[in-house]
């Protein structure tokens, strides 16, 4: 493994955030300029120098504009060898694209780079280790893009970089939480998830922090809150979006002070977390609407990851329902199969896991069929018509030109009918069986509806 390199800019850290960039067995990290460009690649000419066989001499840029209040952030790929990619997309060469806080750029297979928001200063870099986790039974790895969230997962584990999880619900974001965690040298330690979504109103401080005994009425006895009790491990803040403000003042105070004051105290007490959340809401979205602290936000997305949901992962869908499936999976139909992967599931792996559990019981030990999984079936779709044709003159038999005429009316009435032969039919005032015939006759494709 490569010797980890870490630099340092000693001044205090600006507003602008800075740079990471890592790879398995070493780090480095750069602030960001207050306006211009900071440059990255091999070579020592470059702002910031990553000595990497993933890089090119002069690999990507970052370019910053505006104000302190309102910073651009753009990133360009430099004509490098192996190229950059932003959310799943390779860039164009010479040309800038935005990005947000928080976000990865994958460079070549191995090195990855990370904007922080501004709260990140120099120790919250720590040098990466070269250790993997094996994937819960829950997570399967088939798809190209879940193969690149694990490999990011799993880099950024070896510190103790705070993660921002998204994804709709139910897509797995507790298990990259819990793959984070068992990546890093915390793996021992402590994982403790808190569902802010359904912390007690007006217990939410207590909850979180803890309280002395006598602090408050029915207090009977002194209590160590949840962030309290994810010491030496990972925190994860479940549903984060549903932290009312006054709980995220009082939740960044303690991530940045390192450090807990339970209700009735007096003196704080010292914690050693990493903290991962997870949300399906838009974070930015509420901070512009002023129902998510800007720099919780930023204290809490050091890098981000983005799950996508269950449909758009379709090789990811078959395995995981293999596995849920164990044993009974050689007994799945194939219609049962066809009905699983069109099923849009809105309920991503939380509900394909419960379909699956419910359709094995409803089989009672026998084939497990579409019928089993009580899933609506896909909407009905038409296959494209064919388009209507215009007659040109011919000075051929008459009979060819009936045929031509009468070939061309059904071609324009399939069209009509949006490819549904009985609408078509009753547009020509013909019997469906006789068109159906007709179709035959004149090597028509029937349009299929469905699948």
């Amino acid at each position: 493994m490569p010797t980890a390199i870490t630099e340092i800019d000693r001044r205090a850290v600006p507003s602008r955030g800075r740079v990471l960039v890592l790879w398995e067995g070493g780090s480095v990290t750069k602030t960001l300029p207050r306006s211009g460009a900071l440059v990255i690649g091999r070579s020592t000419r470059c702002d910031l120098q990553v000595d990497h066989r993933s890089m090119s001499r002069r690999h990507l840029a970052f370019h910053v504009s505006g104000s302190d209040e309102d910073t651009a952030l753009t990133v360009e790929d430099l004509g490098s060898s192996n190229g950059s990619i932003l959310r799943g997309a390779r860039l164009v060469a010479g040309q800038p694209s935005a990005v947000r806080w928080g976000e990865v750029i994958e460079v070549g297979a191995d090195v990855l780079v990370v904007v922080q928001g501004p709260n990140l200063g120099a120790d919250a870099v720590t040098v990466p280790t070269s250790r993997t986790a094996a994937l819960d039974h829950d997570m399967v790895a088939e798809s190209e893009v879940t193969q690149r969230l694990v490999r990011q997962a799993q880099l950024v584990a070896a510190g103790d970089i705070p993660v921002l999880i998204q994804g709709e619900t139910g897509a797995g974001k507790e298990v990259f939480a819990r793959l984070v965690h068992r990546s890093s040298p915390r793996a021992h330690g402590p994982f403790v998830v808190i569902n802010c979504a359904a912390l007690p109103e007006g217990l939410v401080e207590s909850e979180l922090f803890g309280h002395e005994k006598g602090a408050f009425s029915g207090a009977d006895r002194s209590k160590a809150g949840l962030v309290e009790a994810a010491h030496g491990g990972t925190l994860v803040l479940d549903e984060v979006g549903e932290l009312p403000l006054a709980a995220q003042a009082k939740l960044l105070r303690a991530l940045d002070a390192k450090e807990v004051l339970r209700v009735g105290a007096v003196a704080p007490t010292p914690v050693d977390i990493r903290v991962v959340s997870a949300t399906h809401r838009p974070l930015v979205a509420m901070v512009e609407d002023g129902r998510f602290r800007r720099d919780l936000l930023f204290r809490l997305s050091g890098l981000t990851l983005e799950v996508p949901p269950l449909r758009r992962r379709p090789e990811d869908l078959r395995a995981l329902a293999e596995r849920f499936f164990g044993a009974r999976a050689s007994q799945v139909t194939t219609d049962a199969w066809d009905l699983l992967l069109a099923h849009p599931w809105p309920g991503n792996v939380r509900e394909l896991h419960h379909v699956v559990e419910r359709a094995v019981l409803l089989a009672a030990g026998g084939p497990i069929t579409a019928t089993h999984l009580q899933l609506a079936p896909p909407p009905a779709s038409s296959s494209p018509a064919p388009a209507p044709t215009v007659m040109t003159p011919s000075t051929g038999p008459l009979a060819d030109d009936l045929r031509a005429i009468e070939r061309d009316r059904i071609l324009n009435a399939l069209a009509a009918a949006g490819g549904n032969q009985t609408k078509a039919a009753a547009e020509l005032g013909m019997p469906r069986r006789t068109f159906v015939s007709r179709l035959d006759a004149y090597g028509i494709p029937r349009p299929r509806k469905g699948r």
